[in-house]
């Protein structure tokens, strides 16, 4: 059956490699998504183990339409006791683009009103409208005169793991620090470090890299628990599966943060985690201390003033910039800045360049080969 994941902006290649490796067919990337192929078996474990799908989206329906009433008429003609019966709750997301529609909520209203009225003709029973906790989370797309309606096998988003405890005021998104490490490279065997590492995401999704943990591990429920045609059994085989892969590697990974309020949250999120006995935390000042060793892998994703007020430094990505330079040698650094002007600041070419989105913010990733002594030999 098709199905398409939906990710953030910029991670569509690093998710396209992913789903391979998960046993996906058919993937060909689009915008803030991949659309893929595969047996209920593979939605499953994509929801399970991947680490940048931000949702899995299962369609039902596919048609035209040039009016509202063509939209009620061809919801009804869906499948919906295959997933769901009158007393299951749900809700409608809709995403609508098309000037058929002058408000996007009302073709939501309309497939919530072919839903209901599919049972009461049915059955004479109303499923019920939950918008805080559905059982079966319905996703409308509407593009022009183009529809698809399709099941939400996720239910809340994946980036939402279950593992964080508490957050700093501007939290990484978990979908968005596990793609930055994919994009990088990281073996999850080179030493990393964090060293503005805030509540610990980017630790933390590394830790789950190397210990190979799925990122499901910790939800309570996906979407699909709930369908109808659940099956427990095969889930339970996949979770088994997965959770005989788990291994314990010989990896330093360490998170520091200036704010021993930060390093606090960390742990706890750490612990959380089952990472405690991998990854190393410490208070302490980037500007003065130092990796402790070579060939491998800074991820910084530092203060700035549309998320934080960046400690009165004005010429914070400077200080970023020579620091690399002189403390932390023999490495690659990955750097998230929020605009062009930042990232001349460092003062450093970077050897790489990627458009994202933190948030709404949009963002440049940026790699740095950091050479030791005049630069002259590699040793990054």
């Amino acid at each position: 059956m098709k199905l398409i994941a939906k990710t953030l902006f910029g991670l569509e290649a690093v998710l396209a490699a992913e789903l391979a490796d998960l046993g996906a067919a058919g993937i060909e990337t689009m915008n803030r998504a991949v659309s893929f192929t595969g047996s209920i078996e593979t939605m499953y474990r994509v929801n399970y183990c991947s680490r940048t799908a931000l949702s899995v989206l299962m369609p039902v329906g596919e048609f035209m339409i040039s009016s509202g009433e063509d939209l009620y008429r061809n919801a009804l003609k869906i499948n919906w006791p295959e997933f769901m019966d009158s007393d299951s709750a749900f809700s409608v997301v809709p995403v609508v683009n098309s000037k058929l529609f002058r408000h996007s909520a009302y073709p939501g209203l309309l497939l919530k009103d072919a839903v209901a009225d599919y049972f009461r003709n049915k059955s004479g029973r109303r499923p019920s409208v939950n918008t805080a906790d559905p059982v079966v989370l319905i996703n409308l797309h509407i593009s022009n005169d183009r529809v698809t309606v399709s099941l939400d096998s996720s239910g809340y988003p994946l980036y939402k793991r279950g593992y964080r405890s508490g957050q700093g005021p501007a939290p990484l998104n978990e979908i968005l620090a596990a793609g930055i490490i994919l994009m990088s490279g990281w073996n999850g065997l080179d030493p990393l470090l964090d060293p503005m590492c805030g509540s610990g995401t980017i630790p933390v999704e590394a830790g789950l890299i190397a210990c190979k943990i799925p990122p499901g591990k910790f939800r309570k429920k996906f979407g699909f628990t709930g369908w109808k045609n659940y099956d427990a059994e095969l889930f339970g085989r996949i979770r088994h599966e997965a959770g005989a892969a788990v291994r314990k590697p010989d990896t330093l990974i360490r998170a520091e943060d200036v704010s021993a309020k930060a390093i606090a949250i960390c742990r706890a999120n750490i612990e959380n985690a089952g990472l405690s006995g991998l990854i190393q935390t410490e208070v302490a000042d980037f500007r003065n201390a130092k990796p402790g060793f070579s060939r491998g892998f800074i991820f910084m994703n530092p203060p700035y003033g549309k998320r934080l007020h960046a400690q009165g430094d004005d010429n914070l990505y400077s200080l970023i910039g020579t620091t690399l330079k002189h403390n932390y040698s023999g490495n690659k650094a990955w750097v998230i800045v929020p605009d062009r002007e930042s990232l001349n600041s460092i003062g450093l070419k970077p050897g790489e360049k990627h458009k994202l989105f933190n948030g709404a913010i949009e963002c440049i990733l940026a790699a740095y080969e950091l050479y030791e002594g005049s630069g002259k030999r590699r040793t990054g």
